[in-house]
């Protein structure tokens, strides 16, 4: 399955599940709870739809975090809380391939010039992602 490129070079990290987009997204969700992160949402983009009469491959973001991680960025920036707490996009494409897309924990570093020392906390962000895909 090669991955798309419709978010190279911008910040977008995506990554092939082994599952399909909801069973994936059900399996961040388990691994977000055990880690003792917060869920804020879980946003079904394709049952909205399906409920406005509109069609679209299964889509769930997940939004989560720790305010104790998250704080002290938006307390050095305050424009990091356009990208907190954390994103993860379980979606599935036209051919029915799995995906986990996120904002790179670098990315985000440069977009508000934060601290390599204050993203610590937020660097195991790839490692969860890539748990949900196995």
């Amino acid at each position: 399955m090669s991955m798309p490129d419709a978010s190279a070079g911008n910040g977008v990290e995506t990554m092939a599940s082994a599952h399909g987009a909801l069973a994936t997204a059900d399996k961040l969700e388990a691994l977000i709870r055990a880690r003792g992160l917060m869920l804020f949402a879980r946003i079904d983009f394709s049952g909205d739809a399906a409920r406005a009469g509109l069609a679209m491959p299964p889509s769930q973001l997940l939004v989560f975090g720790n305010p104790q991680a998250g704080t002290p960025l938006m307390q050095a920036v305050p424009t990091a809380a356009l990208d907190l707490p954390l994103k993860v996009l379980a979606w599935e494409d036209a051919q029915g391939g799995s995906w986990l897309s996120w904002n790179a924990t670098d990315y985000l570093r440069a977009r508000h010039g934060l601290d390599a020392g204050l993203m610590q906390p937020v660097s195991g962000l790839p490692a969860l992602v890539e748990a949900a895909a196995r």
